[in-house]
């Protein structure tokens, strides 16, 4: 029996090296990226409560478009590891050509939202509090955002990108470029928000402009690279030469790819309804939230790069028709992506509690931080699982399918479940979050039985 056990969720030294030859670049990207986050949330704490939830609120609302353009980049990546693996080039230049034009057009439209209702999204998130200002908030949100805004187009290109050469299997690339654009920010945060040397200081302008720079170095690095390295880009040949796609690549890619392009916008307009629901407790709440949402972003690195991972390795494994090989790579991935994300949980709830006492905030707000903290470390097993089950049925195009296990759920079980908890009942708001956090469990259980159906073992290309 175990012996049985270990054959199909144990690999063997060559299947842990590709695996973690190719997550570990993208690791390190984005625990970079997160400390960076958690420095710029730290630095601006320190100019007060307003000023962490005005910018806790403006990337609430940017989390949404992120999601957006993400969406966008992986209607054409359900089909690119496939044409890839297949070795087919030019159908993955077609691929790259969709991602490009759908990236910027949510780019567009989400430009448009925030100008027209920028001050009335930001107001629904902020509520009086004891010793904080909604009105200083809203002015400093509206602030941010506006400067944001700027770095969006850059973002989206990158997204374009980025999730190209990845598909091939270059991952160390993306990793170097956002290494330096996080240097870059980290560096220009505390030069601009609090003014150093020649730099005046522009509190939270100061972090969206950091931001703003950061972003167009690391689009510039990854553009230029790509394109002086064709040879291992073959994507971009013919890339710009025309500008359009054969109807029946364009067709393929939206039918399979708009269930998933929607998904990503209104699950993540799920997430924010939730936060919004938690808001109405108080601007404290807000504050906490943030703080234990930007802690648990530097231990979710490892589970959600390894999910991500497994859309690339299966996608190629379906795409050179190896469905056997696909399926048998997908539970050994899996497995190892839930036990490494056990680990990071155990650690993450025993010192998780050390980083609210560094933020400039109530002891209120930091104990009540440090209790979400916990909660959220609880619960991460079981989030990892859901991860690796989304990604694994994208991988074989089951887009709507996964529509429903992402969106559909929060919509229906998380946003109401934590609206009714948080308005009508008298639990204090770390048992909200407790039990909202929970329906990870019901996700657990779909997620088992549609990855178990082998339903997503299917070559689309």
């Amino acid at each position: 029996m175990l012996a049985k056990i270990k054959k199909k969720y144990i690999g063997d030294k060559a299947f842990y090296k590709r695996y973690i030859f190719l997550a570990t670049p993208m690791i390190i990207q984005q625990a970079i990226t997160n400390f960076v986050s958690f420095l710029d949330n730290l630095m601006v704490g320190q100019l007060g409560q307003e000023a962490i939830s005005a910018v806790a609120t403006v990337n609430q609302l940017n989390f949404v478009f992120s999601l957006a353009v993400f969406g966008a980049a992986s209607a054409g990546s359900i089909y690119g590891a496939q044409y890839f693996g297949k070795g087919d080039h030019k159908g993955h230049m077609y691929t790259f050509r969709f991602k490009l034009y759908a990236t910027l057009l949510a780019t567009f439209i989400g430009i448009i939202l925030f100008k027209a209702q920028g001050s009335n999204l930001i107001s629904l998130f902020l509520t009086e509090s004891e010793g904080a200002s909604p009105e200083l908030a809203l002015e400093l949100g509206l602030q941010y955002l506006g400067i944001i805004l700027v770095g969006l187009i850059p973002f989206a290109v990158n997204q374009a990108y980025a999730t190209n050469i990845k598909e091939t299997g270059q991952t160390v690339i993306p990793m170097l470029a956002g290494m330096v654009a996080v240097a870059t920010n980290a560096f220009l945060d505390y030069c601009l928000i609090f003014g150093f040397g020649p730099f005046p200081q522009m509190g939270v302008q100061g972090a969206a402009l950091a931001t703003v720079i950061a972003r167009y170095i690391e689009c510039a690095i990854v553009v230029i690279w790509a394109h002086t390295h064709k040879e291992l880009n073959r994507y971009l040949e013919g890339a710009y030469i025309g500008f359009g796609l054969p109807r029946k690549v364009f067709n393929q890619i939206l039918i399979k790819g708009a269930p998933l392009m929607v998904n990503e916008v209104l699950w993540a307009a799920g997430v924010s309804a939730v936060t919004q629901s938690y808001s109405v407790r108080g601007m404290n709440v807000l504050t906490a939230l943030s703080i234990s949402n930007t802690v648990g972003n530097l231990f979710n690195i490892v589970f959600i790069q390894l999910g991500a991972c497994i859309s690339i390795i299966v996608g190629q494994y379906l795409g050179s028709g190896d469905l056997e090989e696909a399926k048998d790579a997908d539970n050994k991935m899996i497995a190892f992506s839930v036990f490494c994300c056990t680990i990071m949980a155990i650690i993450m709830f025993a010192i998780g509690g050390l980083f609210p006492r560094i933020y400039n905030v109530d002891p209120e707000i930091r104990h009540l931080a440090t209790r979400l903290i916990a909660v959220a470390a609880l619960w991460m097993p079981f989030c990892s699982f859901s991860h690796c089950s989304y990604f694994t049925l994208r991988s074989g195009g089951k887009t709507l399918v996964t529509f429903i296990f992402d969106s559909v759920f929060t919509w229906v079980v998380m946003a109401p479940l934590a609206y009714v908890l948080a308005h009508f009942t008298g639990l204090g708001i770390v048992w909200v979050y407790f039990f909202v956090q929970g329906t990870e469990l019901i996700k657990n259980i779909m997620g088992y039985f549609m990855v178990k159906s082998d339903v997503w073992l299917v070559t689309m290309v």
